[in-house]
C-alpha cells in the first residue's frame, strides 16, 4: 500500500535543510472553501510556492489550478487521491483543508512521506486521531502546525500573557462563547453523485452513505459522521484560548454537556445549542454554542450576530477577549484598566499562522511553532469529550492519564470510530 511505502521511504531519503530564502514547495489537500482561501494564503507567505493541488471533485481541481496560474504565474500538478501526491518527492509541505475526518489521515500520510503539515481545525474528528497526530509527528520529526491562527495574533498574545502577569489576579474560570447565527440546512434528497466527484474518497474513514448536497460542501459540518458540530468548528477556536488563559494543560477531571437542537426540523445530527462544562483542579471551563439569535455578553468589544470570544474571570476583576480586542475591568466596580482595539481588516487573517508554520519548515525547530499538533489536539480533544457526553447524556469522570473515561464503555468507544477500509487511521503510525 502506497502509505506503507512512504514511511519506508522516510527512513532512507535524505531531506535537504533549507535556508532562511529558500522556496518550500508545497501542496493543498482539499480545495473547497477554506482550501481556496489557503491557495490565496500562502501565496502571500514570502518563499512558498504551490507546487500542487489535490481534491477529489475535478470542478474543484480546475478552479484551485486558475487560482495558483493567476496569483503565482505557473501550473500546479493536479492530483485527485492523496495517496499520489504524497509520493510526489518535490513536494516539501503540505496544506490541509479537508472536512474534519480526513484531518488526521492525511497528516499521519503527509508525515510519513516525510511532508511538513499545516492542518486545519480541529486537528482531529475524534480523541484517538489526535493522539496518533501527535505520535507521527513526532516519530517523523515533522513540523505540524494546526490552524489555530489565533495563537499568532498580536492582541490575542498580548492579552495571554497579560493574564500571566496578573493583571485580573488569580485566573479561576474560562467563558467560551461561540455564538454564530446560522439558518436550517432543510432536507436534501439522495442523487446520482456529480460527474466528477469521487465519493468514495469523499467520505474515506466514514461509513458509505448515499450521496446528498447536504452531506457535501460546508454542510458535512453538521453530520457526526464528517464534522463536529459548532463547538469543533468555531469553537475549537476559543476552547484553545480558554485553555491557554487558564494555563490548564492537562485533561479535566469531570466533564457535562447538554442541549439540543431546537427549533430547526431538518437534517441536521450535531446540536445548535450546547453548554459543556469541563472541570480541573482549580479552575474550570464553561462553553456556550448557540446558533440562534443571542445577545452580547462580557464588555463592549463583543459585537454583531456572529459574535465569539472569551472570557476569563479572576479574583480581582475579568477579561473579555475577543477578535476585535480585548478589554480589562478590576474591582467590585468593575473599572476598565485595558481597552485595546486591533484593526479590524487584519481580525482573521491567518498569514502570520502561515508564516509562522513556513519559518519552522526552514529551522526543523518544533518548538517555534505557535500552533504545535499537540497544542491542537488538545483543544480538540475537549470539545470531543463535550460532543461525547452530550450524545451519552452523561457527566463523565476522565482518567487524566490515559485520557479514557472511568466506568463508561459506550463513552469510550466514541474516543475512536469504526474506519472504513482502507482508510483506516492505524494503531502504529
Amino acid at each position: 500500500m502506497i502509505v506503507q511505502g512512504a514511511a519506508a521511504a522516510v527512513a532512507t531519503r535524505s531531506f535537504p535543510i533549507l535556508g532562511a530564502n529558500d522556496s518550500v514547495n508545497l501542496a493543498v489537500v482539499g480545495t473547497g472553501g477554506r482550501g481556496r482561501g489557503h491557495l490565496g494564503y500562502f501565496a502571500d507567505v514570502p518563499g512558498t510556492r504551490i507546487a500542487a493541488i489535490c481534491d477529489v471533485n475535478q470542478e474543484a481541481r480546475e478552479r484551485a489550478s486558475a487560482i495558483v496560474r493567476k496569483s503565482q504565474g505557473h501550473v500546479p500538478r493536479e492530483y485527485s487521491d492523496m495517496r499520489a501526491l504524497f509520493e510526489d518527492k518535490d513536494v516539501q509541505a503540505v496544506s490541509v483543508a479537508t472536512p474534519n475526518h480526513w484531518h488526521a489521515l492525511t497528516t499521519i500520510w503527509a508525515c510519513q512521506a516525510g511532508k511538513d503539515v499545516y492542518v486545519e481545525k480541529p486537528a482531529s474528528h475524534n480523541v484517538f486521531e489526535g493522539e496518533q497526530m501527535v505520535k507521527a509527528a513526532r516519530k517523523y520529526k515533522r513540523m505540524v502546525q494546526v490552524g489555530s491562527q489565533s495563537r499568532s495574533i498580536g492582541h490575542k498574545r498580548k492579552a495571554m500573557a497579560m493574564l500571566r502577569a496578573g493583571a485580573i489576579g488569580e485566573v479561576y474560570m474560562a467563558r467560551g462563547l461561540c455564538f454564530r447565527r446560522r439558518h436550517s440546512i432543510g432536507h436534501t434528497p439522495e442523487e446520482p453523485v456529480p460527474p466528477g466527484l469521487d465519493w468514495n474518497i469523499f467520505l474515506g474513514p466514514a461509513p458509505m452513505r448515499p450521496y446528498t448536497k447536504n452531506r457535501f460542501a460546508y454542510n458535512w459540518h453538521w453530520f457526526w459522521d464528517t464534522g463536529n458540530g459548532d463547538i469543533g468548528n468555531q469553537g475549537v477556536h476559543e476552547m484553545d484560548i480558554c485553555r491557554w488563559g487558564l494555563g490548564e494543560y492537562g485533561r479535566p477531571k469531570s466533564i457535562s454537556s447538554s442541549g439540543g437542537k431546537y427549533v430547526w426540523e431538518d437534517e441536521q445530527e450535531t446540536p445548535n445549542t450546547q453548554q459543556a462544562h469541563f472541570q480541573f483542579d482549580g479552575s474550570e471551563i464553561v462553553f456556550d454554542v448557540r446558533n440562534l439569535s443571542s445577545p452580547s455578553e462580557g464588555s463592549s468589544v463583543l459585537r454583531g450576530n456572529n459574535y465569539v470570544g472569551n472570557i476569563f474571570f479572576g479574583d480581582q476583576g475579568y477579561m473579555a477577549v475577543d477578535p476585535y480586542g480585548f478589554q480589562i475591568h478590576v474591582g467590585d466596580e468593575r473599572e476598565k484598566t485595558h481597552d485595546e482595539k486591533t484593526h479590524e481588516e487584519r481580525i482573521w487573517d491567518p498569514r502570520p499562522h502561515m508564516a509562522n508554520f513556513m519559518d519552522a519548515v526552514r529551522s526543523r525547530n518544533q518548538y517555534s511553532l505557535n500552533a504545535d499538533i499537540q497544542i491542537g489536539a488538545a483543544a480538540a480533544e475537549l470539545c470531543h469529550q463535550g460532543n461525547i457526553s452530550y450524545r451519552c447524556r452523561q457527566h463523565l469522570h476522565v482518567d487524566r492519564e490515559t485520557g479514557r473515561f472511568v466506568g463508561n464503555g459506550i463513552a469510550n468507544a466514541m474516543l475512536t470510530r469504526r474506519y472504513r477500509e482502507p482508510y483506516v487511521v492505524p494503531e502504529t503510525v
